[in-house]
């Protein structure tokens, strides 16, 4: 997520590393990004890479941990319910899964998934000021308002749960909190499934402590995921199951250099990254495609639409299809597959652009670092169509890369969703 601009560095970065043993260690660092070539089209206060960089990030730049990045120590929870195939999972220690995100009212939080209270495996969030020091002396500091920094909604672990308590599952993961305004917090739990189950959408309104409401979807919503099986004939793109991936963001549809606009909750939607996972013949993640779905800012919040297609990036590619017909679009590449079956008098080899990854994954979203002097933490988690947006890239459950990409163009070419089924009357 990004820091403040009064921040001496722009981001802060989370990641999950190996260690010996089963055991879960999670990290974390201040981070900056440095660009190559010429100072036209850098962000003011951006800053050229080093030999140094350039040595560890490659010619491209990056962004890298200023310091050596720092464990997470959070407090070990109890597992109460883990038996039969997930007996193992409360041996398991340390937490994992970590998503990091502004709330609302600006404060720093960390969502991770670990053992449960009330099942096996749940989601637990705290402050990040309670595990890393420098954020409270930062969030204090701002030279626009000086203050104690937004009060601890979270300052110990503690379990978000699901309501009524038969609602709950075994293993619970990949849930996201949403803040229609700086006082209220809301937790999505569940996207419709679009072949049935026993869950739809399902999301719920965080009533302190980390207690929920019941479900608050609208009872009439029609889901707006589809299911395709039966009519795709690409075998590849069969099987697919939908998940919820990434935070959620605040997004004015409108843009920041528009002196006409003024955000309002008309004007507001939030929008987050979902995948549609595809195994392979092992049951093992071959592919995660990226969807952005947004929804309205009011309630009851209703979905608004969904990536049409599947969202990569130009120099991503996706498993389940040969490396040609991932580049087959790609001028520069034909140029080179030509030259280089020309220069062997052959057809093979395809000589070409290899894949970028065996899969990716987005898990973290974020409006990127360099926005206005007067960006408040309470600003972070909303932006405008022309903000830029900085993608967290999962790279074959190994390695990490991020995006920029503008907000404004992660909502476009949108499917709409179907809206509310009629009410029977009678």
């Amino acid at each position: 997520m990004s820091l403040p601009p009064w921040s001496k560095n722009q981001y802060l970065v989370v990641s999950r590393i190996v260690t010996e043993g089963n055991h879960q260690e999670n990290v974390m660092c201040e981070a900056n990004i440095c660009y190559t070539g010429s100072d036209e089209g850098a962000v003011p206060g951006e800053k050229p890479c080093t030999q140094d960089d350039l040595k560890v990030l490659g010619p491209a730049g990056g962004m890298r941990c200023v310091e050596t990045p720092t464990a997470l120590k959070a407090p070990p929870t109890p597992a109460e319910n883990c038996e039969g195939k997930f007996a193992t999972y409360a041996d398991i220690p340390g937490f994992h899964d970590p998503r990091i995100f502004w709330s609302g009212k600006g404060e720093p939080l960390m969502m991770v998934n670990t053992q449960s209270r009330y099942a096996c495996f749940g989601l637990w969030i705290i402050d990040l000021r309670s595990l890393y020091a420098p954020l409270q002396k930062l969030l204090t500091s701002s030279p626009n308002h000086p203050s104690l920094g937004p009060l601890k909604s979270y300052q110990t672990l503690t379990e978000l749960t699901r309501n009524p308590p038969n609602s709950r599952a075994l293993i619970e993961k990949n849930w996201m909190l949403f803040f229609p305004s700086s006082g209220d917090s809301y937790v999505h739990y569940d996207l419709s499934n679009p072949k049935g189950g026993d869950h739809g959408r399902t999301f719920a309104k965080i009533v302190g402590n980390g207690f929920t409401t019941p479900n608050l979807t609208d009872p009439l919503e029609l889901s707006c995921l589809q299911d395709t099986d039966s009519v795709e004939t690409d075998e590849a793109k069969t099987g697919g199951t939908w998940h919820q991936a990434s935070n959620s963001l605040s997004l004015v549809l409108c843009e920041r250099k528009d002196s006409d606009c003024h955000p309002s909750a008309e004007n507001t939607v939030f929008f987050a990254v979902i995948h549609r996972k595809f195994p392979n013949y092992l049951g093992l993640p071959l592919r995660y495609e990226r969807h952005f779905m947004v929804w309205s800012a009011v309630p009851p919040f209703s979905m608004l639409g969904i990536s049409q297609y599947p969202v990569l990036l130009a120099n991503e590619t996706a498993s389940g299809w040969t490396a040609s017909e991932n580049w087959d679009d790609d001028p520069n590449n034909a140029a080179a597959v030509y030259e280089n079956r020309m220069r062997k008098n052959a057809t093979e080899p395809y000589g070409g652009k290899d894949f970028w990854a065996y899969f990716t994954y987005t898990v973290s979203i974020a409006y990127a670092w360099g926005r206005a002097d007067k960006d408040e933490a309470e600003d972070k988690n909303i932006g405008f169509l022309d903000d830029e947006v900085i993608l967290g890239i999962g790279v074959d459950d190994k390695g990490q890369g991020f995006a920029k990409v503008r907000a404004g163009d992660v909502v476009q070419c949108l499917r709409v969703c179907p809206g509310r089924a009629a009410e029977k009357t009678g």
